[in-house]
């Protein structure tokens, strides 16, 4: 302490509010920006993905529009009384009756749909039969003499092929002091009993104003800040808010998407209907009919509103700063109260005052107290630990001393069994030489180097002794089934491993049990672990005492069952956590337990 004193140090909350002071008001005013340009940004993709979405619908509205129009063609164009009526016209089979009952025919269907200003057949022979509201004359078409199309070239383009085709707004006529703008749809006549043959060609044309209404939402009602409209593959206007720019080409169709948009752009601007710096252009491009939905839309009010949302930011940020400045000042001086309680604490455990404590107070802060108070579990353990350290020396005395007492040489067991061994040979007892020898094998298998490893193979020898002196022992009431693949003989593991779950199936699963008693042994590989099952069909296992040996919790195991804790533990002891020890036992019919084991590649 002295040292530091003399070195004049700055105190942590010095540093704190000097730092702070210095660095925060760059960075506030920098969050400030980058929050003001994210929203923007943000607003700005999310504006333009719901309008793509609103054009995307816009064009599915359309598209069922004109399928409903396209419907009422075909049933015109594969209609038997037109094709009739049509081959008997081409044929000049009475002529005026069969146009007359032609013409009949298509004022019928003229009504059937909304913005239909005319219908026309133009036969093979090059005859017009027509019906329409654009002028009282009957014996022609006026969108035909007006049409960028002759009408033999009208019949050959449609007649051509077996599609729909789709001529986008042209002039049409004048027709009560009014401009009339149509689009067409067109088919050549078909007669299914001689498919190939040509008879003529129907067309539909339809009023402008069906494109127009199916662009016109509420979102966009208001013309002169929102609207939508159309252009073709040729990059012709064919639907608009004002009918003197219709037909009027506004860009190459070959240009890219965002070339086009900066196109659509300029024209706009060109219009005076907005001002070019509140201007926004969005693109839908309709690949099935091949048409760009263009919006636009006046984004005065967003920007103006970003604009405000960007001073209140600033003034928000700096108000922010004189209020965290005052904070850090209040929290520093908390903070540097608390620690120093903290070192006066470790300067007294330092000297071996193990029964010091932190004091904890409620104004000290989280994080500081989380240190004091795992300061003070530390000096409590490291108390407890040295109390420990006494006693565990004590207990290692008392057990070497018991080790002595017990201590017996292996080899006067193993003379003393050969010497019983021979005199129940002398006796015939080849019972009792079977089951001292298989005794004598196993003790000399356990008792010597506990911790070896070695094969599947000598396991498995071991334990058929092992299980031998058991069946013996019971009086054969069990009877047991060894089944080793062999790839598995080879695998190494450490001894003794499967004899206390081998125990506890035979003395506890069998127990009061009167059909017969099966244990049963599965040895494979699976990928790298050797997988053990031990089986028996005896009377089960508790759910709560299964769950425990699943859980490894031996706490409150019963003493009969310590030996397979103890089997369990020491599987962890040797192989860590690869290693997976699971029960599964119903009451009444058996329990299996699994062992996986892992090689040496699975461990490493």
């Amino acid at each position: 302490m002295e040292k530091l004193k003399a070195r004049k140090k700055a105190s942590l909350q010095a540093k704190l509010i000097r730092l702070f002071s210095v660095t925060s008001i760059i960075p506030i005013l920098l969050l400030s920006l980058f929050f003001y340009y994210n929203i923007s940004d943000i607003i700005r993709k999310n504006i333009e993905e719901l309008t793509i979405k609103n054009l995307e619908q816009t064009a599915n509205t359309l598209k069922l529009k004109l399928k409903s129009y396209e419907d009422l063609l075909y049933q015109m164009y594969t209609d038997d009384n037109i094709v009739a009526l049509v081959d008997k016209i081409n044929n000049e089979e009475d002529l005026a009756v069969s146009v007359n009952q032609l013409r009949r025919l298509i004022r019928g269907l003229f009504y059937t749909k909304d913005h239909i200003r005319s219908i026309s057949i133009i036969t093979s022979q090059g005859i017009v039969i027509t019906y329409h509201q654009l002028t009282s004359v009957t014996n022609k078409n006026p969108w035909i003499e007006n049409f960028s199309l002759t009408e033999k070239q009208i019949y050959e383009e449609v007649s051509s092929d077996n599609r729909t085709h789709i001529f986008p707004t042209e002039y049409g006529t004048n027709f009560a002091n009014e401009d009339y703008y149509l689009f067409h749809m067109a088919h050549r006549i078909i007669d299914y009993k001689d498919i190939n043959r040509r008879y003529g060609i129907v067309i539909i044309s339809i009023d402008e104003a069906l494109l127009r209404e199916v662009c016109l939402t509420q979102e966009n009602s208001e013309y002169a800040d929102n609207f939508n409209f159309i252009v073709d593959n040729k990059g012709r206007i064919i639907s608009y808010i004002n009918k003197e720019s219709l037909t009027k080409k506004v860009v190459d169709p070959d240009l890219p998407v965002e070339a086009r948009r900066e196109a659509y752009l300029d024209f706009i601007t060109n219009e005076s209907l907005i001002d070019k710096e509140y201007i926004a252009t969005y693109i839908y491009e309709d690949e099935e009919l091949s048409w760009d939905i263009v919006n636009v839309s006046n984004q005065k009010i967003i920007l103006s509103k970003l604009d405000t949302q960007q001073k209140i930011v600033i003034m928000v940020g700096f108000l922010s700063l004189v209020i965290v400045v005052g904070l850090t000042f209040l929290m520093s001086n908390q903070l540097s109260n608390s620690v120093k309680s903290v070192v006066e604490t470790m300067n007294v455990a330092s000297s071996g005052n193990f029964e010091a404590r932190v004091k904890i107070d409620e104004k000290m802060p989280l994080e500081v107290e989380l240190i004091a108070t795992q300061f003070n579990d530390m000096l409590g353990k490291l108390g407890e630990a040295r109390e420990k350290e006494k006693q565990a020396g004590e207990r290692q005395r008392m057990a070497e001393i018991k080790a002595l007492e017990a201590q017996i040489n292996p080899h006067f067991l193993y003379n003393t069994l050969d010497t019983i061994n021979w005199m129940a040979i002398e006796k015939n007892e080849f019972d009792i030489s079977n089951a001292i020898t298989s005794l004598a094998t196993i003790l000399r298998y356990a008792i010597t180097n506990s911790n070896e490893m070695l094969t599947v193979r000598d396991e498995v020898e071991w334990l058929k002794k092992y299980i031998y002196l058991q069946q013996t022992r019971l009086k054969n009431t069990f009877r047991c089934e060894i089944n080793v693949e062999p790839e598995a003989l080879d695998f190494r593991i450490h001894k003794l491993l499967l004899q206390p779950f081998i125990e506890n199936a035979v003395i506890h699963g069998f127990e009061g049990i009167k059909r017969e008693n099966v244990l049963r042994i599965d040895m494979r590989m699976e990928d790298n672990f050797l997988r053990i099952s031990i089986k028996d069909n005896g009377r089960g296992i508790e759910p709560s005492m299964v769950e425990k040996f699943n859980n490894r919790d031996f706490r409150e195991v019963e003493t009969s069952h310590i030996g397979v804790g103890n089997a369990i533990s020491r599987l962890r002891m040797y192989y860590g956590e690869r290693v997976n020890v699971r029960f599964d036992s119903t009451l009444g019919e058996g329990t299996e337990v699994t062992i996986l084991i892992p090689g040496k590649e699975a461990i490493q």
